[in-house]
């Protein structure tokens, strides 16, 4: 109690500076207090113990400020890389909806027959023109051999109608003059037999026959029909033009024969050709499903040839296309080779969504309509060139672009 009244009465002395005998009277009860206090000393040290026991237990279990400043260390950490993200991906576009392209050549025979010799295998390059397989020619090589003796035939019936039309222009001509000299002959004998019907008739019946009578008759009669044939053969024999015409359109016809002819000769050494299958480019053989000794049907597909140029076909969001412009640059990364940075750039965008050219186009007029994010296909052409050593790349492989927006 003397120690606490102590102490409670230095709080006003601090405030009013206190006289010698109120400090001497101050002195006496701190020195008697430090007395009373060495005797209840061991008491005293046992309460004090425990109070610094409680204390730090009290310190332990109250949260101190470093997790609170490592936790605003990393919100901003976090927010300086979210800012540079976004800063350095403004004007950068991906999907994961690429794979690659190119062509593929389906190969089918034009004719039909028995495989005789196959000079290729799976996966192998070829180069175009190079001969891939040949069909059985004997077939082809007979049609061949009758073409061409068709051919000769119609070419020896075109010279012979040459000549026709060779004699024509003179045979005709003389014909029609034979026939106006016939005419003329019989003319003159219908004119004598007239002569002497005449005389026969006129002359008293005393100073002739009968029979002279007849006999100018007979004579007349002749004489008058042989007129009449030469006048009919002059007019058929007048018909020079048409007769000459008339043999140059036989020989025009064996003409278009001959044509024909050569047409049916070339369609056959065509199917004699096709009996050999060559590449038409360079590439890959894929697809194979035919094989030596196979009896082929005409158009029936033995192969494909994947050519050697690649692109990307990139489906990207229709949202995605605002700032997209063919040559924008292009990174391309390929799923089956990581390692494989490749460039590009955008070559162009389809004029309409993949689902706008499916085989069953949506009907959004006909029903309950959902909006849903179009995908539009753009192509990539691929600029780097494929290092040493390095496979290359196949159709359909997944790809993933990132176009650099300008």
């Amino acid at each position: 109690m003397s120690a606490q009244s102590g102490s409670a009465e230095a709080a006003p002395d601090q405030q009013q500076s206190p006289s010698e005998p109120d400090r001497q009277a101050q002195g006496d009860n701190e020195k008697s207090g430090s007395d009373k206090g060495d005797k209840n000393g061991g008491k005293g040290e046992s309460q004090g113990n425990g109070n610094d026991k409680n204390d730090k237990s009290a310190e332990r279990k109250r949260p101190g400020k470093l997790p609170l400043i490592i936790l605003g260390a990393v919100v901003v950490v976090l927010a300086i890389v979210a800012l540079v993200w976004w800063f350095a991906t403004r004007n950068q576009v991906s999907t994961d909806d690429a794979y690659t392209d190119g062509n593929a050549v389906t190969l089918a025979p034009k004719v039909s027959g028995y495989v005789v010799k196959l000079a290729i295998d799976d996966n192998v390059y070829v180069h175009a023109g190079q001969l891939l397989l040949v069909i059985d020619k004997r077939d082809y090589e007979a049609q061949v051999d009758a073409a061409q003796a068709q051919l000769g035939l119609a070419k020896a019936q075109l010279d012979e109608s040459l000549v026709q039309l060779d004699i024509a222009h003179v045979k005709y001509p003389a014909d029609f003059k034979e026939a106006k000299a016939q005419a003329s002959s019989a003319l003159a004998a219908f004119k004598q037999a007239q002569a002497a019907y005449e005389r026969q008739h006129d002359v008293d019946q005393r100073a002739t026959s009968q029979q002279n009578v007849d006999t100018a008759d007979a004579q007349w009669r002749t004489a008058s029909a042989n007129v009449r044939q030469a006048r009919a053969q002059v007019e058929t024999a007048s018909l020079v033009p048409q007769q000459i015409k008339q043999a140059e359109a036989q020989v025009e016809e064996r003409r278009r024969q001959v044509d024909q002819a050569q047409a049916q000769l070339e369609q056959a050494q065509l199917n004699l050709s096709y009996c050999e299958v060559r590449a038409p480019s360079d590439g890959w053989i894929t697809k194979r499903n035919v094989q030596l000794g196979s009896f082929l049907q005409a158009g029936v597909s033995l192969f494909s040839i994947v050519t050697p140029t690649v692109w990307v076909t990139a489906n990207f969001k229709e949202s995605q296309l605002e700032r997209m412009r063919p040559g924008d640059k292009v990174k391309i990364e390929v799923d089956a080779y990581p390692k494989l940075d490749l460039e590009g750039h955008i070559d162009s965008v389809q004029l309409g969504s993949g689902s706008r050219f499916s085989a069953f186009p949506a009907e959004n007029a006909t029903g309950n309509f959902v909006k849903i994010v179009q995908r539009v296909p753009v192509k990539i052409v691929i600029d780097s060139k494929m290092p040493q050593g390095q496979p290359p790349l196949g159709l359909g492989l997944s790809v993933t672009p990132k176009v650099y927006l300008q």
